[in-house]
């Protein structure tokens, strides 16, 4: 277990890939999660707002996640350490596509993404005392022509339940995608080189890199 003093940031998310893509760029961390069960935090607010386009919206849920985290830090009274989140979402042609409500509309999410290109916007926050940083992350992707048997087979294997835009690109998923422009870790969750520059501009950081 790492001693509190050593802990390089908290992440406020209980996502496991987003937990090992932070492990791949060798960031020490510790989780900050917001419940024990995995029902979703009531002051967290992710309904889209009137009028809201897709960088708005996961600008702001991110920024929200992470003043949560650093709310929670507070009130558990741990050692201060800057907070990290993240949030994903699908857009198509300026519509948001979240996490589908149940199969019936995941497989119309997927029928819509079907032949054609769409973005994934991956906003990350990072809260330190009265310092909120926030970088986004814009890719495309473009999926082949999925018929209504893949879609089926697809869905059934359950990876299409919590995902933005209905599937998951490091699962199964993958096997649709015949093109990407941007960032694949963003896609998957979390953007690596937008979330290095971010850690990296934490208060005393780089002066303690210079020193090793």
């Amino acid at each position: 277990m790492t001693r509190p003093a050593e802990r390089s940031i908290y992440l406020a998310s209980r996502s496991p890939r987003r937990r090992e893509l932070l492990a791949q760029i060798g960031v020490r961390f510790h989780l900050l999660l917001f419940r024990a069960d995995p029902e979703p935090d009531p002051d967290l607010d992710e309904t889209v707002l009137g009028g809201e386009t897709p960088a708005v919206y996961v600008k702001r849920v991110a920024r929200a996640k992470a003043e949560a985290g650093w709310a929670r830090l507070e009130q558990r009274n741990l050692p201060r350490a800057p907070v990290l989140s993240a949030d994903t979402t699908v857009a198509l042609q300026g519509r948001i596509l979240g996490k589908p409500a149940d199969r019936k509309q995941a497989a119309e999410m997927l029928a819509a993404l079907s032949g054609r290109r769409h973005e994934v916007l991956t906003a990350v926050a990072l809260k330190y005392d009265t310092q909120l940083e926030v970088a986004l992350s814009e890719s495309e992707v473009r999926f082949c022509e999925l018929g209504e048997a893949e879609i089926r087979e697809y869905l059934a294997t359950g990876e299409a339940d919590d995902k933005a835009g209905a599937y998951a690109i490091q699962g199964r998923a993958a096997r649709y995608v015949t093109g990407i422009r941007g960032s694949h870790s963003g896609i998957v969750g979390l953007p690596l080189y937008e979330t290095a520059q971010l850690i990296e501009r934490i208060p005393g950081r780089r002066e303690r890199r210079n020193t090793r």
